[in-house]
């Protein structure tokens, strides 16, 4: 296989999960913040409801206190247009926009009860994506210079995989497989359940699902040889070592893509990224990502 045909090989198993397509409709978008007002009790915001007159209108602005990679206007905006249908917003910033501290991403003029009631729904929507979106930004800033690319896991919140995912691809990040119907991503479990016949599970998954790709999961070099003796698309290389990655590039030689997985983190994935592999897989992304510093100031 030459060079042109494993970048092919690759762009195909990316797949189109690299763009930048909000990913839910405008009913799930209302289900969501609906949900999320409910659970807050909005309705119900009894402190300004105490202190507040009801027809007091405010000017307020949506702050970045952090520098960081912008994710969740839409569901910002939406939270606060629910609480005040009449709010008028002016957005400053989109989704995948790098900011720096003090940037205003929204301008906001409305009834203040409805502002208020939704400050709280508002930032955490953009607080937890944003942090997504920059962790995943650090990432690919830490590989830049070599050809591996970022990708998440399934590791997400229930719930709110499609909005985490994009807010990997709003970090510069690629999404793997979105759901288990995605591809087939051949385990340890799964070949402790086939008694470790890689072959076997290799064959099994090209009779029933001929049109996916088919990923084997490999923590030692005598798994690579079979993966790759298979006809696997994708090796992943699990936890192992940098020598040992070299060596598991330099054996599949561009016959299958290569995946990174395990034991990444920002002060280890160029280290990782300079073996060669082609895919870094990264699970904090989206399972432990800080939020990123936002507020809603109010103009008095």
């Amino acid at each position: 296989m030459n060079e042109r045909q494993h970048a092919d090989l690759i762009q195909r198993g990316l797949g189109d999960l690299t763009g930048l397509d909000y990913p839910l409709s405008d009913e799930r978008t209302a289900e969501l913040v609906v949900t999320a007002l409910t659970e807050d009790k909005a309705d119900n915001d009894i402190t300004t409801i105490a202190t507040i007159l009801s027809d007091r209108h405010s000017r307020c602005m949506l702050v970045a206190r952090r520098p960081g990679v912008v994710c969740g206007i839409n569901l910002a905006i939406a939270t606060f247009q629910h609480c005040d249908p009449k709010v008028v917003i002016r957005k400053e910033a989109k989704d995948g926009d790098a900011v720096e501290r003090g940037a205003i991403l929204l301008y906001i003029n409305g009834n203040a009860h409805g502002l208020l009631s939704a400050e709280r729904v508002a930032l955490n929507f953009m607080q937890r994506l944003s942090g997504i979106a920059t962790l995943t930004s650090q990432y690919v800033s830490s590989v830049e210079g070599t050809h591996a690319k970022i990708l998440d896991t399934r590791k997400t919140t229930p719930g709110w995989r499609l909005l985490e995912k994009y807010a990997v691809r709003c970090g510069g990040g690629v999404n793997h497989r979105n759901d288990l119907s995605g591809s087939v991503l051949i385990k340890d479990n799964h070949l402790a359940a086939l008694d470790g016949d890689v072959k076997l599970a290799v064959a099994r998954a090209r009779a029933v699902a001929p049109q996916a790709k088919v990923e084997v999961e490999c923590d030692n070099l005598d798994q690579v040889s079979l993966a790759l003796k298979a006809g696997a698309d994708i090796i992943m290389l699990d936890n192992m070592g940098l020598a040992e990655m070299r060596e598991a590039v330099q054996m599949i030689s561009g016959r299958a893509v290569v995946e990174a997985s395990g034991g990444v983190n920002l002060q280890t994935v160029k280290g990782i990224a300079q073996t060669g592999v082609d895919w870094i897989s990264v699970g904090a992304l989206t399972h432990s990502p800080p939020a990123l510093d936002l507020a809603l100031d109010f103009e008095l």
